[in-house]
């Protein structure tokens, strides 16, 4: 695959003002992806655009909307909008093209942009490949004339719609009536639309990081930090408490004690309920090769696969369209429910285990522990260049740990996608002996 100079493995990100994330770029990414999708008819072609709480979405949805509209494609705005609502919404208006400018749990000095096509799903690497080609084109090339400039409308109820589709994600036989909730937006995207939702499904609703500035989004809230909701549901004593992060495609819950539940056994919960339903397709779970050993014996032990992918939901996404599966995600708490969304949404997933909750009648901490995890120990080596991994001392330490563990552990070595570190994990039941595996083999990657 030929390097890509904007796009990284979900969408451009990068630190606001500075490149690839300045207005000059959004306006080069609004021209070539406006010229991508506007196909050789002449009706009216749409985008439309969502944004989550940081400041430098007033400087890079203006940016987006001047390239769109120069070469006569309409926009629609949505303000302030989660990320799966963007796709959502994308299909549901029968938009060429949709927008979200967000750098989802990123701190506020960052910003990105993904794009969705007319389904909804993020785009294909070749298409960000042919975006990429535009882009570096001169800005003058295929202009709209002057009577066929698009025209922009700003869409006032895209958040009372986003709220209906995700109340009806919710079994309709059941109320959230009588549980007291905390739910943590991070100051970010879903600040209006996760506490409506919640209260109208009936919900006692405690909001926090519902104040967004432009500068406090993901800061000391949100599931990049999950004691803040944690502390919150100890003192006003509620029965669980959820986490967005700043773009709500992602979630961390916890106990009504303020233990935090990852994405394993999230999932978890959410797959047995539908397996003892007969809602659970294909036959298991896709996760990353992150998520724990113990998850993978759980599924095991009730008929069930999980099948691994790379690390990031695109690659999840892709394998569960794939295979036909319903129910994916990441140890991170990126759950995709393919029924509903094309993407993970954290909201609609927090939903999965309220329902779960209500049906069984058992409290968030005796569904929390669905499995034991297996001692899991993940190191980062910082290498200052070159390609360690490829070396033959590390392959022989790998291939040394995976002996000793035989069969009862993993081992995972990769290269981290965004910054020079190599990301070192094993996990096994011997606690000991994880330790000594990881041990042997960042001692072989320092030593190259």
């Amino acid at each position: 695959m030929s390097k890509r100079a904007y796009f990284g493995t979900d969408g451009i990100r990068g630190q606001a003002n500075q490149h690839p994330m300045t207005a000059e770029v959004a306006l080069r990414v609004g021209l070539a992806a406006g010229k991508l999708f506007r196909s050789q008819d002449d009706r009216r072609h749409l985008v439309v655009i969502g944004k989550d709480t940081r400041l430098s979405g007033y400087m890079i949805e203006p940016a987006l909307v001047a390239g769109f509209a120069s070469v006569g494609m309409d926009v629609r705005l949505f303000g302030p909008l989660p990320t799966p609502a963007v796709a959502m919404m994308t299909r549901s208006m029968r938009a060429d093209l949709g927008v979200m400018i967000s750098a989802s749990h990123n701190d506020f000095a960052d910003n990105g942009i993904k794009l969705f096509g007319p389904d909804g799903y993020k785009l294909s690497d070749a298409q960000e490949l042919k975006i990429e080609a535009l882009m570096d084109e001169g800005l003058q090339e295929g202009l709209a004339p002057p009577r066929g400039l698009g025209r922009v409308k700003r869409i006032d109820d895209a958040q009372a719609r986003y709220v209906e589709i995700v109340k009806a994600t919710f079994p309709r036989q059941l109320s959230l009536a009588g549980l007291r909730i905390v739910i943590d937006c991070a100051n970010g995207a879903a600040y209006k639309v996760a506490p409506v939702t919640l209260y109208e499904l009936g919900a006692e609703v405690i909001p926090l990081g519902v104040d967004p500035d432009g500068t406090n989004i993901n800061h000391e809230c949100g599931s990049t930090h999950p004691e803040a909701m944690a502390k919150l549901v100890r003192e006003y004593r509620a029965d669980i408490g959820i986490a967005l992060d700043g773009d709500a495609d992602r979630l961390v819950i916890c106990d009504e004690n303020g233990q935090v539940v990852d994405g394993d056994q999230i999932m978890a919960i959410i797959a047995a309920a539908y397996a003892k339903a007969g809602k659970l397709k294909a036959g298991g779970v896709v996760a990353t090769v992150m998520s724990n050993l113990g998850l993978e014996r759980f599924l095991g032990e009730q008929g069930l696969t999980l099948e691994r992918t790379s690390v990031g939901d695109r690659y999840v996404m892709a394998r569960m369209r794939e295979g036909g599966f319903n129910l994916g995600g990441e140890q991170s708490g990126h759950l995709i429910l393919s029924d509903f969304s094309t993407t993970g949404d954290g909201l609609i997933a927090a939903l999965q285990v309220l329902a779960v909750m209500i049906e069984t009648g058992q409290p968030m901490s005796a569904l929390a522990r669905q499995f034991e995890p297996v001692p899991q120990l993940l190191e980062n080596v910082r290498f200052g260049g070159g390609k360690p991994l490829e070396a033959k001392t590390v392959k022989e330490a790998i291939a040394d740990g995976e002996a000793q563990l035989n069969g009862a552990g993993r081992i995972v070595v990769r290269a981290s996608g965004t910054e020079p570190l190599i990301r070192i994990m094993a996990e096994g039941d011997d606690p000991a002996l994880v330790r000594k595996v990881v041990k042997s083999i960042v001692s072989a990657v320092k030593a190259v």
